[in-house]
């Protein structure tokens, strides 16, 4: 058990004072332990602004904002940016350098992609963009935007195998990935508006070019039967029409997963569409339409190209990458999902160290019953006890639905969607008991039937954990459990004998039809 457990082990407790605003005011809903961090990523069609809490393992985003301006465009005819596009990415770092100071920002780095490597005139623009932000501007090479969309890949993923492609305005990068090692990286001239003029705004000529630039990239053959992993503003754009067609049941980006059949026939279908007619309003953006059918067109003939087993897409990426790759050693090597869920276990349990310890006896408890668990199970389980008291702020009533919610809708990353909707559903019936009525109904839908037995017992299992520890440290792992031929006994020691009541033996009697045992409580008297 102790080696099970060591396996799924969260990230250790932040213990710097609270973060102190200008006036003295504590902001106790801020995490401890480092100043935020700024990444301006001036790409070929946006020029974006993300401000992070602070650097960690699993960073959480304080602030966010983009401005299309399509820097790439004209560029294939003239080779240089464009006065007006300029004078928005300007006016855009004008914005974004005020607000880093407002946000306490102490550590500003910004990032060119393509077109300003490219453009006849990007030297300029970059010395002009410098002087508004104050620091200095890496351009990137075509190499290392490849190896930062990788790296934010292996920052988001749990053990990720496969290619990466980052599909920006100008240009493709297409790298090699297994677990956090950066392997061959290529830059195409595929990215959307660059595809989009070279083809002379043709659909048709766009798949013939990008197919024979992929024709020989030996890159691809390596990606065969691996997962291919999709960054990219037009991608994502791509997945949101993809689930608002299909009536995905959950909103969440970050590794949503299609199949390449399916992948194929979408993109095609999306390629011969009106770009007015693609989705309803709202569901993505009028400046970004225009560019679907030509990410499209690049997608699929990846995905017939490498014959990938799956597509996933990633919400992160450069940006991400280069957090990652300042962290040590030590900080990269913690699981996302966990340091994620530790965080919010500190910022909104009642007990941290009560939620952690709910992973030891909730452990101790599946032995018992002899509920055989992998490794990735483990993992869940661990981070469904750090999550399960995150809602105790809102009405009784309500502590599974809010809780549920939060779960469901987090920025969680390294966790898949049948995973994030075991977490969601355990915690939930940790509170209210079994799904009830339509609510939850349709996360169920993502999960297995193992996957669903073993969220409900779990659940029966906090259930009954609630009733003896009050969500108070200190408690749960003076009990265990036994068993008693076909009797599941829950021990309570003698200082903790008087919690035996009817509500606790009706909780537990559940929590025992789920395994398969009766379930009685055993108080044990004092060693005298």
């Amino acid at each position: 058990m102790e080696n099970r457990l060591k396996t799924a082990s969260p990230a250790p407790s932040l213990r710097e004072p609270p973060v102190t605003e200008p006036g003295g005011e504590l902001a106790l809903g801020r995490l401890p332990g480092g100043d935020p961090i700024a990444v301006i990523d001036i790409g070929s069609n946006s020029v974006r602004l993300v401000v992070y809490e602070r650097l960690s393992r699993s960073p959480t985003v304080l602030f966010n904002e983009k401005v299309l301006c399509g820097l790439g465009r004209g560029m294939a005819g003239s080779n240089r940016l464009m006065d007006e596009a300029v004078a928005c990415a300007l006016a855009a770092l004008e914005r974004f350098r005020m607000l880093t100071a407002q946000t306490g920002v102490e550590q500003i780095k910004v990032l060119a992609t393509a077109a300003a490597r490219e453009a006849e005139n990007g030297a300029d623009f970059i010395a002009r963009a410098e002087a508004i932000c104050g620091v200095p501007i890496e351009v990137l090479t075509g190499k290392e935007e490849a190896k930062f969309a990788a790296l934010g890949v292996a920052s988001g993923f749990h053990r990720p195998d496969g290619t990466v492609g980052d599909l920006g305005g100008g240009s493709l990068e297409l790298v090699d990935l297994t677990g956090a090692r950066v392997g061959t990286g290529v830059t195409l001239p595929l990215g959307g508006l660059r595809l989009q003029e070279v083809s002379g705004d043709s659909v048709a000529k766009a798949r013939k070019i990008a197919a024979a630039e992929m024709r020989e990239v030996a890159l691809l053959d390596r990606g065969r039967k691996r997962t291919f992993y999709a960054i990219g503003g037009t991608w994502r754009s791509l997945a949101r029409l993809h689930m608002h067609e299909t009536g995905y049941p959950l909103k969440v980006m970050h590794n949503y997963r299609i199949k390449p059949g399916e992948c194929v026939d979408f993109c095609r279908a999306v390629a011969r569409r009106d770009p007015d007619a693609l989705a309803p309003s709202g569901t993505i953006s009028k400046a970004r339409q225009p560019l679907l059918a030509y990410g499209a067109t690049v997608l699929s003939e990846i995905v017939e190209r490498a014959q990938p087993s799956e597509i996933l897409l990633s919400a992160l990426g450069l940006r991400e990458g280069l957090l990652y790759d300042l962290l040590d050693l030590k900080e990269r090597g913690q699981d996302p999902l966990l340091a994620a869920a530790e965080e919010l276990a500190l910022l909104r349990s009642r007990s941290p160290l009560h939620a952690r310890e709910l992973g030891e006896w909730t452990g101790a408890l599946m032995d018992v019953v002899g509920v055989d668990e992998t490794d990735e199970e483990i993992r869940l389980r661990t981070a469904a006890c750090l999550l399960a008291d995150i809602g105790w702020r809102a009405h009784p009533d309500y502590r599974g639905e809010q809780s549920h919610n939060i779960i469901a809708h987090a920025a969680f990353v390294g966790i898949d969607h049948p995973g994030r909707a075991f977490l969601a559903l355990s915690v939930m019936m940790g509170h209210i008991g079994d799904v009830e009525g339509d609510f939850g109904q349709r996360l169920r839908e993502l999960l297995s039937t193992r996957l669903m037995e073993r969220a409900r017992i779990l659940g029966a299992a906090l259930r009954v954990a609630y009733l003896v520890s009050a969500s108070m440290p200190g408690v749960m792992l003076k009990t265990h459990f036994s068993l008693n031929g076909k009797n599941l006994r829950l021990h309570l020691p003698g200082e903790l004998a008087g919690l035996e009541g009817e509500r606790l033996a009706k909780r537990l009697a559940q929590l025992g039809k789920l395994v398969g045992y009766e379930a009685t409580i055993l108080a044990e008297p004092d060693v005298v």
